[in-house]
């Protein structure tokens, strides 16, 4: 875009059935954002409404400005002494080519015309994303901006954003190629599938799959990366590895054809059937020994009364707002044994376009024993009790509980629930009655799912409990809400609810991770 082309304006777009959009108005170019699944952007050169493409879910990354140096009094701000260095640190992640954001801020050229769209995004705190409640607890990764980061920010987009001198920007920075976080030290591919344009009740069902690692022996990875290819139409996949079965089906997606009316509701939980996702979706009922035994992630026909947990080793998920999760910065790492298989539970969401996702998953492995193993698991309710009635703007659930099992270190966590998510709260009962909340998320947004890095490890003795609570607004007044009146279950569908309280910890590596945590309901999440 050339850089004459300068913010102006900001206005929201109108709200869809199942997606939100919001307008940024930069001159003559219209910058549209929407669908909870996978947003949009779209550019239009010329004056008469909006226009769309699809975009990343991230579309909205302006970038987490979070370290600025104040600019002197009476001096101005310029790109490369002063705005770049910014970038490196907290946007370039981001944005850059091939990545999750649909615009570049490695160069001036391709910063400048969003100069001013950045100024407002920031001042209106809509970015960075990030969404804790500061009174409780610290991050790592917490992004907020300074006054003084606000201000550096502000002056150079209200002075004509000026690139200065290019002597004064710093050295670029080598990011890993081909759009990863964190260079891979092995890639293994998924299988590759189309998502119909306009399938039946624009409907989809979680898929599941089974692919081979081809480890020989025993490995230790440090990081999990999930990349789709197609971000528009994903609105999540999620990995575990899990024991090789020898009648396991390999490469073949497996689902169920659910009950929907139509709109594409599922019936309530009293009239679901229990089955087993199979290639052709009419799904494989089982006993009643082997469904209380199935995990709720199990891999369909590669699932049996083995399956217990159903997540296997190293659950990990790309949604919204976060694909890698890496292990490194606690020192520790997943152990994954010779001849493990990758279970994933994949989940596409159309946009009106036929597009073929080919998903990957990037792994790092380090030299040496890392010191600790890495345990990433989630909670949730009696999907039984779980029905949010028409126009209840704040009903709670009950609470997920989580009881440790062994001595171990709270290092992570990451809610989630849908467009009806209101707020969640972590909280640990110690075995002596202390309470502690170590994570209150006000103010849930389902399009930024962030991950929420403890800046320091919290202690958790044997017996602690996790428990968390949450709310949910079906009501009106939740401009997100496809639909205040009706009663609204768990479901896999952006438009039904979930509540899965992701959480990450480590624990000494001679532990056996399958008796570590003892949590009910934990009905899977995404």
């Amino acid at each position: 875009m050339p850089q004459a082309l300068a913010a102006t304006d900001a206005a929201d777009c109108p709200a869809g059935r199942h997606y939100f959009e919001r307008c940024y108005i930069e001159g003559h170019v219209d910058f549209i954002f929407g669908n909870a699944a996978g947003r949009k952007i779209a550019y239009h050169r010329n004056k008469g409404g909006c226009m769309t493409t699809r975009a990343s879910v991230l579309a909205l990354a302006f970038g987490a400005i979070a370290v600025a140096a104040e600019v002197p009094p009476g001096a101005p701000a310029t790109f490369h002494k002063d705005v770049l260095p910014i970038l490196q640190k907290h946007c370039q992640t981001c944005h850059r080519p091939g990545n999750i954001a649909p615009m570049s801020f490695l160069t001036y050229q391709s910063t400048r015309p969003w100069a001013k769209a950045m100024k407002a995004a920031v001042l209106t705190r809509k970015m960075p994303p990030w969404s804790a409640d500061p009174q409780y607890g610290h991050y790592a990764n917490d992004p907020s901006l300074t006054q003084a980061e606000l201000d550096t920010i502000s002056k150079w987009a209200d002075n004509g954003a000026l690139p200065g001198d290019e002597k004064d920007a710093p050295p670029p920075l080598q990011w890993p190629s081909n759009g990863w976080t964190a260079q891979p030290d092995l890639v293994l591919n998924g299988v590759p599938y189309t998502v119909p344009a306009h399938p039946r009740n624009n409907v989809i069902e979680w898929m599941t799959l089974t692919t081979a690692t081809g480890f020989t022996k025993d490995t230790w990875v440090t990081s999990v990366e999930i990349k789709p290819s197609e971000l528009a139409v994903t609105h999540h996949i999620c990995i575990s590895f899990v024991p090789h079965r020898p009648d396991a089906v390999y490469d073949t997606f497996l689902w169920v054809d659910k009950q929907r009316d139509e709109s594409g509701v599922e019936v309530a939980p009293s009239e679901r059937k229990f089955e087993l996702p199979t290639a052709d979706g009419r799904g494989r009922e089982i006993s009643q020994r082997v469904r209380r035994n199935a995990g709720a992630n199990a891999a369909g026909e590669n699932a049996g009364a083995n399956s217990v947990g159903g997540v296997g080793i190293g659950f990990t998920c790309y949604v919204p707002g976060r694909a890698l999760s890496d292990f490194r910065p606690f020192h520790a790492a997943l152990l994954v044994p010779a001849g493990y298989d990758i279970n994933w539970t994949i989940h596409y969401t159309p946009n009106g376009t036929e597009l073929t996702d080919k998903p990957q998953v990037g792994l790092t492995i380090p030299k040496t024993e890392p010191e600790h193993l890495l345990i990433e698991s989630f909670g949730g309710t009696d999907p039984r009790k779980f029905a949010i009635p028409p126009n209840d703007g704040n009903y709670a659930p009950e609470p997920s509980v989580a009881t440790f099992m062994v001595d171990a270190d709270l290092v992570w966590m990451s809610p989630h629930m849908h467009l009806r998510g209101k707020d969640m709260t972590y909280k640990l009962v110690f075995p002596d009655g202390r309470e502690q909340i170590v994570l209150n998320v006000p103010h849930y947004d389902f399009n930024w799912q962030l991950g929420y890095t403890l800046a320091e490890p919290i202690k958790v003795p044997k017996g602690t409990k996790l428990i968390v609570s949450g709310h949910y607004d079906n009501s009106v007044n939740n401009k997100f809400n496809p639909d205040p009146n009706r009663v609204i279950y768990q479901g896999n569908m952006t438009w039904e609810e979930m509540f899965a309280p992701f959480f990450a910890i480590t624990v000494d590596k001679g532990v056996n991770p399958a008796k570590v945590l003892n949590i009910p309901f934990a009905t899977g999440g995404a």
